[in-house]
């Protein structure tokens, strides 16, 4: 995080704290959500889906440094829980209108985010 310091950085972030960067290969989960369409069977085509995944997802984060290359993350620290966040507003903007459920970003085994957006009361 740019607002801390060197110091601050490393008790926070720990190994991940590395002013050399370092990578990760995330596994990502989109749910979709709605009505089953009666011919199709589907809530929304798997091949569509895809593809919305493809430019949502891998174009902009695939063999990336999320730092560096990734203009979203030049303000933003680049967590697993800001790469949730990051997917899902990419993914709302080519999704049908609702359908959007949930974005799972696993980092490892056992540092899993699940993101639903924001919740509104």
């Amino acid at each position: 995080s740019k607002s801390l310091s060197d110091e601050e950085n490393l008790k926070l972030f720990g190994k991940c704290n590395n002013p050399n960067g370092h990578g990760h290969n995330y596994k990502v989960i989109v749910t979709v959500r709605g009505e089953i369409d009666p011919v199709s069977g589907m809530v929304i085509n798997l091949t569509d889906l895809k593809e919305y995944m493809q430019e949502a997802i891998m174009e902009p984060l695939d063999h990336k440094n999320l730092d560096k290359d990734v203009p979203y993350f030049a303000e933003v620290v680049s967590t697993t829980e800001n790469v949730a966040v990051f997917i899902w507003e990419n993914l709302k903007k080519l999704l049908p209108l609702g359908t959007l459920y949930k974005v799972k970003v696993y980092e490892t085994d056992q540092n899993i985010v699940v993101y639903k957006g924001e919740e509104t009361i």
